[in-house]
């Protein structure tokens, strides 16, 4: 058990909340939290004792590797909302000359899928741009642009995750740590509302210091690119793109205004990512404390890996689809290219757009490949942060021994 002289130390401080044997307060009716007089954290040679840097560096390495491997659901998950919004991806086969970043607001489609605004017939069946679901954005993408087209974005999402979760799991877990010793001392009954309140207050901060990254990568996986032999636009490109437009503009020569585009959505950003993290925390907590506290002393990297993956992937689940209708309010905020119309916009009246152009059925344009990459993406993500911190606590444990024995 943790805290103990056993070699089986330096698991991780939920581990010996399941693990526990003292005083206790009911978790969820079938979790233990230790309580009473028993010792906090700090008292335990835990992952408390690692330091904000080696959390950030573990948080890193699990951002990497889940960016790389879920990117192409991201990006089909984008491309059907924003072909929901409007944004013209079946009449570019004769539209060359179209900026891969244009977006026609208002643009509707008439039930041959041609746009009627521009009076254009396509030179090829309406069908062959326009995206049906996940395998067909797959298809479609390898097909019209090109296999590495599917990672449109990863330098975005690189860029964005790791300092986002560099700042986001560890202060998880410094918020998580210190509430919960707080509560268990002070208040007993709110232990298990505290993965709820760390996680939002943790997304919250993350979000809004990394969001104009987050602003770029959904803008250049939502735009199809036009312009063959043309290299596509990086991050700083697309986030000067954002804002050039409203220089050449008198009426938005205050620089405060311009700069205010880059977080356009940012309000959309919250209410989805607040209520995934409190949904997410609020489930992983308790599903991996019942799997980790069956195994008990028996933990191993292998069995904390197995833990942590199952219980963030059935946590990213839910969580997805909970709050899709916020993600499709967020991207439509995101993709807007009108500076007066973005400065204007509120989540609110997104939604009610939402509603008004696609009904019920616009709510969840994309659900499937969010779904899809939500599960295993935070299954990546706890399972290799933890288990990282599971062994720099094992090696520090060992080294303590070592001079102990000295």
């Amino acid at each position: 058990m943790v805290g103990s002289s056993s070699t089986k130390q330096g698991l991780s401080s939920w581990i010996g909340a399941a693990t526990a044997t003292r005083t206790t307060v009911e978790f969820d009716k079938n979790v233990a939290v230790s309580g009473g007089d028993s010792p906090s954290h700090s008292d335990n040679f835990t992952d408390v004792n690692l330091g904000f840097g080696e959390r950030a560096i573990s948080a890193a390495g699990a951002a990497v590797l889940s960016a790389i491997l879920v990117n192409p659901l991201d990006v089909a998950k984008t491309r059907l909302q924003a072909q929901a919004a409007g944004v013209p991806y079946d009449s570019l086969c004769n539209l060359g000359h179209l900026n891969s970043n244009t977006v026609l607001t208002g643009v509707k489609y008439n039930s041959s899928g041609t746009r009627a605004v521009l009076g254009a017939e396509p030179t090829c069946s309406p069908e062959c741009f326009r995206y049906k679901g996940t395998l067909d954005v797959f298809y479609k993408v390898i097909r019209q642009e090109g296999f590495t087209r599917l990672w449109r974005g990863t330098n975005a999402s690189l860029t964005l995750a790791i300092p986002s979760v560099a700042i986001y799991l560890p202060l998880y877990d410094i918020f998580r740590n210190s509430m919960e010793e707080y509560t268990l001392r002070n208040i007993p009954i709110a232990t298990p509302y505290v993965p709820l309140v760390a996680g939002s207050l943790a997304r919250s901060i993350a979000c809004v210091t990394c969001y104009p990254v987050e602003l770029a990568r959904t803008r250049m996986q939502a735009f199809k690119d036009t312009k063959n032999g043309v290299k596509p636009p990086g991050v700083w490109k697309t986030l000067v793109g954002v804002v050039s437009p409203v220089n050449s503009v008198n009426r938005y020569q205050n620089s405060m205004q311009t700069y205010r585009l880059l977080w356009t959505g940012l309000g959309a950003q919250l209410a989805r990512d607040v209520p995934f993290s409190a949904i997410c925390w609020s489930t992983l907590e308790p599903v991996r404390r019942k799997l980790l506290g069956m195994v008990g002393d028996e933990a191993r990297a292998t069995t904390v890996f197995g833990a942590n993956f199952s219980a963030g992937f059935v946590a990213g689940i839910l969580a997805a689809s909970a709050t899709c209708p916020l993600d499709v309010a967020r991207t439509r905020r995101q993709i807007e290219n009108d500076p007066e119309r973005a400065l204007r916009m509120t989540t609110r009246q997104t939604l009610v757009e939402i509603w008004r152009d696609g009904g019920f059925k616009g709510f969840f344009a994309g659900v499937g490949p969010r779904v899809a990459r939500a599960g295993p993406s935070v299954g990546i993500v706890v399972s290799f942060y933890e288990v990282v911190k599971y062994c720099l606590s094992h090696r520090r444990m060992h080294r303590q021994s070592e001079g102990a024995d000295l």
